[in-house]
């Protein structure tokens, strides 16, 4: 397998681990917002549309993803110093 192959398995991973992140938070974040999403979704769905609000989930979800991520990177980053350098 080429490096090239190789890179983009690795990039395809981690759009599908980094999109299912995503919607992971956008559903937690919209039950803890909407909890009549359990019991009656339809009324919730009505309701979106009669307001025409459909970006601010996505904008909402966008933030929390976005604070997580930079936090995960810093974690990533702290820990590297810590792991052990195999040269």
């Amino acid at each position: 397998m080429t490096l090239q192959k190789m890179m983009m398995e690795k990039f395809k991973l981690f759009i599908k681990r980094e999109t299912l992140f995503y919607i992971l938070i956008l559903v937690i974040l919209a039950l803890i917002s909407h909890s009549d999403l359990l019991t009656n979704p339809s009324s919730r769905f009505q309701i979106m549309y009669e307001k025409g609000n459909y970006s601010h989930p996505f904008v909402y979800t966008f933030v929390i993803y976005s604070i997580l991520l930079i936090l995960r990177k810093i974690l990533d980053f702290i820990i590297g110093f810590f792991e052990k350098k195999t040269h």
